[in-house]
């Protein structure tokens, strides 16, 4: 058995906006059982609100008892996590013909005992600062992205773009739901950012790599985040939450 593993502090915030008058996000971190999730929901009313919801439990559910020792066995639970949500929220409309349409964007980041490994659906995104260094680990499933891959638009044309909300993947939207896995050696130092795109629309990454290398403790950068989606408008409902490596 590894010895000494290094110690996974989290914190984690979530703001309805300036805009929105409910809050379809969601986030969850579970110490113990070494993950934590950040789902952002769609469908108008409060639908959204129950997919998010519907995901964050799945994983609560499937992670039950996780120690982290296999990163096999990791992976496995992640990938759990993404199908049966999937098909609990199909069920739910099943039930709810109202709701058709609901679905969620989703980030699930889970830790074996040397790596982390992250499901990603939708525009929801993973970053990681590493060295003083943020690179984002996922890739959005937008349709901006399609444009931007196939060099028609700029980034900074995509982030003013009238589309840009319009998403290509989401859990609970189809009969199989398309997950991107990533997975990569954890280090101490490593601090990792799961955010909604209530923080990515309003916020360039230079501005939240400016937070998250600054000085301080994890609620004080969550907050901050906070703030600056909120002082630029906070046209949509804010979810940040953080993982930091000791």
């Amino acid at each position: 058995m590894l010895q000494n593993l290094p110690t996974i502090m989290y914190h984690g915030m979530t703001d309805v906006g300036n805009v929105r008058s409910n809050n379809e996000d969601v986030f969850h971190i579970n110490e113990a059982s070494r993950y934590c999730l950040v789902a952002d929901g769609m469908g108008g009313a409060a639908a959204g609100e129950v997919a998010s919801r519907i995901f964050a439990e799945t994983a609560r559910s499937v992670f039950e008892g996780h120690d982290g020792c296999s990163e096999e066995n990791t992976i496995a639970r992640v990938q759990a996590t993404f199908r049966l949500a999937n098909d609990k929220i199909l069920k739910h409309v099943e039930r709810h013909p109202q709701d058709h349409g609901m679905g969620c964007t989703a980030e699930l980041l889970a830790f074996s005992d040397e790596r982390f490994i992250i499901g990603h659906v939708g525009d929801s995104r993973t970053y990681r600062l590493k060295n003083s260094l943020l690179k984002q680990l996922t890739k959005d499933h937008s349709l901006v992205q399609e444009q931007l891959d196939q060099g028609l638009i700029s980034p900074e044309e995509a982030r003013r773009h009238v589309l840009r909300n319009v998403i290509l993947r989401a859990v609970g939207v189809n009969d199989t739901v398309a997950l991107d896995m990533l997975k990569g050696k954890k280090q101490p130092g490593d601090l990792f950012l799961l955010c909604s795109d209530g923080l990515t629309d309003m916020v360039d990454d230079r501005a939240v790599h400016d937070v998250l290398a600054a000085k301080g403790q994890l609620d004080q950068k969550t907050s901050a985040l906070i703030h600056l989606a909120k002082a630029a408008g906070g046209k949509d409902n804010v979810t940040v939450v953080l993982a930091a490596i000791a």
